[in-house]
């Protein structure tokens, strides 16, 4: 039988009339990037926590306006790199539904790790293979030139995921040095709980998923979610927050596993759903 992980109590009155005030403000954001694309970082957020906020009601991406917004923000958060690497001439990009041409930013502070993180497992959740390609082609160098402070785990963590989807070499050596700058003693930023049950398991997921290991990443997946659900209901403010909603790196992970063709599918899919929205991966 699979394992199902239920969400935690989260309010639902107004959740549609929120997730329609958060789609008018991302669409006026994305609407002026072609103004100034320097504000990508405003529509990023915007779009992400409209899509967080419309899975309150629709927990498995099963309405067209939840996945055009989980769409919509994958498409700004891949262009947010675009236009932060662009040498010269205008991105050519569509978001939203419609073609646009940003102006290459230059050194944008939110082109960093953290949001390069959620930009590829976005595109992994919605099976944009271009983009995470565009995503994979981005100099580390220019994550760590943002000027946004992360742990030193995060740039082997984002090394060996590019190396991964680029096949180029020393992806073990790399996965090795990124799990060890997760160790207490190697931290200075991030939470020992927030390393533990957030930041960690989507590595340890992808250790299981190079190795075939099925039944380990399923119990990994498993427990990914557990702490997912523990983390974000440890405090009120942490309970009230969208982005509780979709544990995005164990949805990614698993919609690896489940296009790898992993046996049993549903046990890879299911354990998920309860807090990460698994139809997003369908």
């Amino acid at each position: 039988m699979p394992a199902t992980v239920t969400r935690h109590e989260y309010p639902t009155d107004g959740a549609a009339e929120e997730a329609e005030l958060l789609h008018t403000a991302a669409v006026q954001a994305i609407d002026g990037l072609e103004r100034n694309s320097q504000v990508i970082d405003q529509a990023f957020l915007l779009s992400l926590t409209e899509a967080e906020c419309r899975c309150v009601l629709d927990p498995v991406a099963g309405n067209a306006p939840t996945w055009r917004a989980w769409v919509a923000s994958m498409q700004v958060g891949s262009a947010m790199f675009s236009v932060a690497t662009a040498a010269d001439g205008n991105v050519e990009t569509r978001i939203a539904g419609k073609a646009r041409s940003l102006a290459p930013s230059g050194r944008l502070r939110s082109a960093n790790a953290g949001n390069w993180i959620k930009a590829f497992w976005l595109s992994i959740i919605c099976r944009e293979q271009d983009r995470m390609t565009e995503l994979c082609n981005v100099p580390v160098s220019v994550l760590r030139d943002s000027g946004a402070e992360y742990d030193e785990y995060i740039y082997a963590w984002i090394d060996t995921l590019q190396s991964y989807w680029l096949n180029r070499g020393d992806m073990g050596d790399k996965l090795v040095a990124a799990v060890d700058g997760t160790a207490p003693e190697s931290v200075e930023i991030a939470s020992r709980e927030l390393m533990l049950k957030i930041l960690y398991p989507p590595l340890d997921l992808f250790y299981r998923y190079l190795r075939q290991d099925h039944e380990q990443f399923n119990a990994a997946l498993v427990e990914a979610v557990q702490w997912h659900k523990e983390y974000w209901t440890a405090d009120t403010d942490r309970a009230l927050s969208s982005e509780g909603l979709v544990a995005l790196g164990p949805l990614a992970m698993a919609c690896l596993a489940y296009d790898a063709g992993f046996p049993d599918r549903d046990r890879v899919r299911l354990p998920a759903q309860g807090s990460c929205g698994a139809g997003l991966g369908r």
